[in-house]
């Protein structure tokens, strides 16, 4: 569809008007300022909230600069992930019993387990996924030359150390959805992906309509994530990886990881736009660059059951409270301690 078709296309507007994200028995859909939350509980009722978040490039023009403001969506989603997550899992219930140590935590800092548990999980999750997609690839690859006894000319040695990257990533998600808690994410995350495609084309939200939906969407974080790891892979070909005032290989291997590290927040940024142009546009080159990351959706995404799409088609609905208002105040609303809405927002 060509752009001007798809500026005439009366649907047009819902193309990335919505976003959301997989809960702990739930799925939180995200519209404008607007997130709301839909939870399945152990009674088979669905718990929504809803609170109002204004990203820093809505408050701030400034911050609404392409590249940078893809850098500071990225930071910001990592809060409000977190954020939902922790919530997510109190309205499920988990905390309702608790142990000793809860206690303790709560007298000690007045909060619960999950608050400080998330926290830890974040700062434990980032230094593996440092360990094992930087600095392990480039170790594999200075190993495959000490072990044959060749010196791989550098651009040649960031395709290989690209390619082993992938190839663990892709390994990392098929064996960590082999966990049940983590399948059942997986699962919602369908019904996410598949809420929002039925009602980007329009159709009335109800179940049938949303199962018949593709579960494999443009605009997904996973997707994202792949075309990321492929911008990776083309600064990793042009850093170096030997550096003249240096003598120590470890220390290379080292520096040019730091390098990386450093040349993230721009591939973040990168990455945001293509996203956000994928979502709105439909041509053989966005189709081509999307693929992978579609294909890996295989792993990220599974078939829901109708209890699933229904939490999905709630949070969405509840996102969305102008269209669907008789939704409006289903969601009980919660004030967001860190986002403020004011006059200049």
């Amino acid at each position: 569809m060509s752009k001007k078709d798809l500026k005439n296309d009366p649907l047009f507007c819902r193309r990335g008007k919505v976003g959301g994200e997989a809960l702990l028995e739930g799925v939180m859909m995200r519209c404008g300022t607007r997130v709301n939350m839909a939870v399945r509980q152990e009674s088979g009722e669905i718990a929504s909230e809803h609170f109002e978040y204004v990203p820093l490039k809505k408050r701030k023009k400034v911050f609404n600069i392409p590249i940078l403001r893809g850098i500071i969506n990225f930071v910001e989603s990592m809060l409000l992930s977190f954020k939902v997550l922790t919530r997510s899992a109190e309205m499920l219930g988990i905390e309702e019993e608790e142990s000793k140590f809860e206690k303790w935590l709560q007298r000690k800092f007045g909060k619960s387990i999950m608050v400080v548990i998330m926290p830890i999980s974040i700062i434990l999750g980032i230094a593996l996924a440092i360990g094992l997609f930087v600095l392990a690839p480039a170790a594999i690859v200075k190993g495959i030359e000490a072990i044959f006894s060749v010196e791989i000319v550098g651009w040649v040695k960031g395709i290989i150390e690209g390619v082993i990257k992938v190839a663990l990533f892709i390994s990392y998600l098929a064996l960590v959805s082999l966990a049940p808690d983590i399948k059942r994410t997986f699962m919602y995350h369908g019904s996410e992906h598949k809420s929002i495609f039925c009602y980007e084309q329009g159709l009335e939200l109800t179940v049938e309509n949303v199962r018949k939906q593709k579960r494999f969407h443009p605009r997904c974080g996973t997707s994202f994530t792949f075309f990321m790891l492929g911008l990776g892979i083309i600064a990793g070909m042009v850093i170096p990886w030997e550096w003249a005032t240096v003598a120590n290989p470890v220390l290379n291997v080292l520096i040019r990881v730091a390098c990386k590290i450093l040349v993230l927040p721009i591939i973040c940024g990168i990455g945001y736009e293509f996203l956000m142009y994928a979502g709105k546009h439909d041509n053989f080159l966005i189709r081509a660059i999307s693929a992978p990351g579609l294909w890996l959706q295989r792993i990220t995404t599974r078939e829901p059951d109708d209890a699933m799409i229904e939490v999905a088609i709630a949070s969405l609905k509840g996102a969305i409270p102008e269209e669907f208002p008789e939704y409006a105040d289903k969601a009980e609303e919660v004030k967001s301690e860190d986002n403020t809405v004011t006059d200049e927002q």
